[in-house]
């Protein structure tokens, strides 16, 4: 398996690589690209308001707030810190624990006590089986370049 297959896919098996807290991802990326290409737009927010009869341009402030959060991303990445998405994940903790790469290959999976929400651990299930079906390198070239959200 590829290093950077471990350091993309988290233990739970979701791409770190596409999560807007990570630092080397695409999400900051273009965010960062997006606010420089924008400079000092706010200024012309207000006057586009009201030049263009534009109402959309006056949250552009909310954007802008949304843009900066997406472009400081510092994470990175599940298997280097906790996650900064869901606070309750257990699932680091417990693949050093079993001494596995990823859930699928414990013997448990799936479990309860990845601490994830009702939605999060259909998906988490969905995307373990799938490796074990497929393996971790074709999926991983099967998701990375999906959007994740």
């Amino acid at each position: 398996m590829q290093q950077k297959t471990l350091e993309y896919l988290g233990p739970c098996g979701i791409n770190c690589q596409k999560c807007f807290a990570f630092k080397d991802g695409s999400i900051k990326y273009h965010s960062e690209n997006l606010r420089n290409s924008l400079g000092n737009f706010d200024i012309y927010a207000k006057r586009f308001t009201e030049l263009l009869d534009a109402p959309v341009f006056s949250k552009y402030s909310d954007f802008k707030g949304m843009l900066d959060h997406f472009a400081n991303a510092n994470c990175n990445g599940c298997r280097k810190q906790e996650c900064h998405l869901f606070r309750s994940c257990n699932v680091r903790i417990c693949h050093k624990e079993k001494s596995v790469d990823f859930c699928f290959q414990c013997k448990e999976f799936p479990c309860n006590r990845t601490g994830f929400d009702t939605h999060l651990e259909q998906r988490w299930i969905k995307i373990n089986q799938r490796m074990k079906e497929v393996g971790v390198e074709e999926y991983y070239n099967e998701i990375k370049d999906k959007a994740r959200y």
